[in-house]
């Protein structure tokens, strides 16, 4: 069958309409804004990463016995990468990129099999690896484009829950501040606590852009509390280079050994998985419609920090989660506020020193506004999971399930370390292990021998038609498929609207 096409698209009223202007109909991600604001709230973004963004590269590092000039390059090399995936992310040029608010920057994920492999065979393998990995994993992005039929409510409602429950550890970390002890200082938690009042203080006093910077406004007060108390210090920022082009290929080209690149692709995967995962977020929180295509795209941006990284001393790289919590507290839907941030990523992957005075915010700062951020990434997904109809048992089994799994490794992180290595990278990831266990669920409850009385899920008839080559969402014997008997072809209906 084939389905007919409107003529005309439905336009969003703008501003510019009202006023009698000609004006581009805009999703909610293409708002722009004044220059000031785009600063600002592009800076709000890259102070909330920036600890996560670097951190890979210094533990990296410390394994291949690196120096500090040596560290210094790889943290530069980070932030470079960083800068120009999130490039790609929120502008999407050249069918790479979701065109959506997503930072994306090195990942934790392949963290410690790095660190392996950086102490027995040294930095080059680890970019070869990271190179051959993410040519792997662009060989793949389209398929996972598909992946986006199979995420109703009750699947993206716990995934994105265990995403924000899986942060937790990482604030409490920053709190904690590798303190031998494993528990905060009374000067770190009086810290952390302060900036987290003063977060929540400046939410609900400041009014208008003020409120709505309220994170960048507690990094900023709490890092200026610290300074008396001996907390932030700013002595190292002369240290070092004030400006670098990235040291291309620093540490020599790229060497490839098979043990160490089968590891790597089989990282990509979870990687991919987890990429798609913060797309469809992000299209939860900010109302931006993802399909298919816009997941291929954006998992694109995410591989070109593999492949592109390896030249200028970097790991791989993922979006990051923790801007996904700004997002959902601050309301700021427009990518290029996020593509402004990436500006800033870059300029400090050039200028050193710039990094410096960034990694000056103590961490415990960072602690005290991750909760918040973190937490509001999981409020995220329960919201999402008051759509599910809860009547039919299926759909709390299948949510209780995903979730269980989900947190078995933040609650016993040595639980799957009797498993196969590989096995054991994969379910380690309490993310990867909601999103497979909610999947698989969905497919054996809801999708298998599905009774005919069930409400089908919505298609969308544009999509059917625009899909590109290996990402087509859906064929016509499953679209006949997922319509009940009697029910309306979807193309049929959008003919009759345009005659």
């Amino acid at each position: 069958m084939r389905f007919g096409k409107p003529e005309r698209e439905p336009r969003a009223t703008t501003k510019a309409d009202a006023e009698g202007d000609t004006a581009t109909p805009q999703r909610p991600e293409d708002e722009t804004l004044p220059p000031r604001l785009l600063l600002l709230y592009g800076l709000q973004h890259i102070l909330t990463m920036y600890a996560g963004a670097v951190a890979p590269a210094l533990v990296i590092g410390g394994a291949a016995g690196l120096g500090p000039a040596d560290l210094g390059i790889l943290v530069s090399g980070a932030l470079l990468v960083a800068g120009i995936a999130t490039l790609l992310q929120s502008l999407g040029p050249w069918r790479t990129g979701a065109q959506m608010p997503i930072v994306v920057a090195a990942s934790f994920v392949p963290v410690s099999a790095m660190t392996a492999i950086a102490a027995d065979q040294g930095l080059p393998v680890v970019f070869g690896a990271s190179l051959a990995g993410g040519v792997f994993a662009l060989c793949l992005t389209p398929f996972f484009g598909q992946l986006v039929r199979f995420f109703p409510p009750q699947v993206t409602g716990s995934i994105i829950t265990v995403i924000g429950l899986s942060l937790m550890p990482v604030a409490a970390g920053w709190v904690v501040d590798g303190a031998e002890s494993g528990h905060p200082s009374a000067g770190d938690l009086a810290l952390a606590g302060t900036t987290l009042a003063l977060v929540l203080l400046f939410s609900r006093v400041l009014p208008g852009l003020l409120g709505r910077v309220a994170i960048l406004l507690g990094l900023v007060a709490g890092t200026l509390i610290a300074l008396p108390f001996g907390k932030t210090d700013f002595g190292s920022v002369p240290d070092g280079a004030f400006f670098a082009l990235g040291s291309p290929l620093h540490f020599g080209m790229p060497e490839f050994d098979v043990a160490a690149i089968l590891t790597m692709c089989v990282i990509m995967l979870v990687v991919l998985t987890e990429g798609a995962s913060h797309i469809i977020a992000v299209g939860e929180i900010t109302g931006s419609k993802v399909d298919a295509k816009r997941i291929s795209a954006g998992l694109r941006a995410d591989v070109s920090a593999s492949i592109i990284g390896p030249i200028f001393n970097s790991t791989p790289g993922s979006s990051f989660a923790q801007n996904i919590g700004l997002l959902a507290l601050t309301k700021i839907r427009s990518r290029y506020v996020v593509a402004t941030g990436a500006g800033i990523l870059i300029v400090l992957g050039l200028f050193p020193v710039l990094g410096r005075v960034v990694a000056a915010i103590p961490m415990p700062v960072l602690g005290g506004a991750g909760l918040v951020l973190f937490g509001s990434v999981a409020a995220s997904g329960v919201r999402t999971l008051a759509k599910v109809d809860f009547d039919n048992n299926l759909n709390l089994i299948l949510v209780a399930t995903s979730l269980g799994f989900g947190i078995i490794p933040m609650a016993v992180p040595e639980f799957y370390e009797g498993f196969p290595p590989q096995v054991a990278l994969v379910l380690h990831s309490g993310i990867v292990g909601a999103a497979i266990v909610a999947i698989v669920l969905n497919i054996c409850f809801n999708v298998i021998g599905r009774p005919a009385a069930q409400d089908p899920p919505d298609i969308d008839g544009d999509e059917l038609r625009t899909a590109g080559p290996g990402e087509a969402k859906y064929t016509e014997s499953a679209d006949a498929a997922y319509r009940a008997p009697g029910e309306r072809d979807p193309g049929e209906e959008l003919a009759k609207e345009a005659e």
